[in-house]
């Protein structure tokens, strides 16, 4: 898949205004450096794979506290896209070690949760597929779409983020005879890429399984 021009675009510029504006650590906010040595050697991988409720495998790179959630709120909410690099390595980890597992067959496309427009716009690009594109990862598939509007998940509690996604995705079409492994940033519950998996395995697609950039503590055993 081909990544718009303007995206692209508005990554280099932000890259551009991080190396010539004052820079603070993206982890602690320490002066002089996108990320200091104390919270890039905290953004180490240490894999966990913890299956979904519905069996499919997961593997999460990083423990989502602390040093990790705040470069990831950092590249998500305040365009620090300078920190993207040195959170792809993880994710970049994650992604191999689900796909270690993978029997062999045909061809694993990556597929990510689809974003509403309204936060793609806000930010300029999509976190995941950026993350992708700077490990040097294939371009995910355009598989799914956001069938209804949904609540922003940060807000709700367990019980609430299942019925705010109870069919709230679905796929481009039929995938007969595809296989996918689903990306994405952070698991908390799981039911977003439940969901995901959902919507795909009904459209005939195999999921084959998921990986995250991180998880949180409750699924992100020490």
């Amino acid at each position: 898949m081909t990544v718009p021009a303007r995206i692209l675009a508005i990554e280099a510029l932000r890259d551009a205004l991080a190396v010539l504006l004052p820079v603070s650590c993206a982890g602690c906010g320490a002066d002089g450096r996108t990320l200091c040595a104390a919270c890039l050697a905290d953004l180490q991988p240490v894999p966990r794979s913890r299956p979904l409720s519905d069996g499919t495998a997961l593997v999460s790179a990083l423990r989502y506290e602390g040093v990790v959630s705040r470069c990831i709120l950092a590249v998500k909410e305040e365009g620090r896209t300078d920190a993207a690099r040195a959170l792809s390595r993880p994710l970049a980890a994650a992604v191999g070690l689900a796909l270690s597992d993978v029997p062999p067959g045909r061809p694993v496309e990556l597929v990510t949760i689809p974003s509403s427009r309204r936060a793609v716009r806000r930010r300029g690009y999509d976190p995941v597929r950026l993350l992708l594109r700077r490990a040097g990862l294939p371009a995910p598939a355009s598989g799914l779409l956001s069938s209804r509007a949904r609540d922003d998940q940060k807000r709700l509690g367990r019980a609430d983020r299942w019925h705010n996604l109870e069919n709230a995705m679905r796929a481009r079409g039929r995938l007969d005879g595809r296989r996918f492994l689903l990306v994405d940033d952070v698991v908390t519950t799981g039911s977003t890429l439940l969901e995901a998996a959902r919507a795909l395995r009904a459209a005939g697609a195999e999921v084959v399984a998921a990986a995250t950039l991180a998880a949180t503590p409750r699924r992100f055993p020490p």
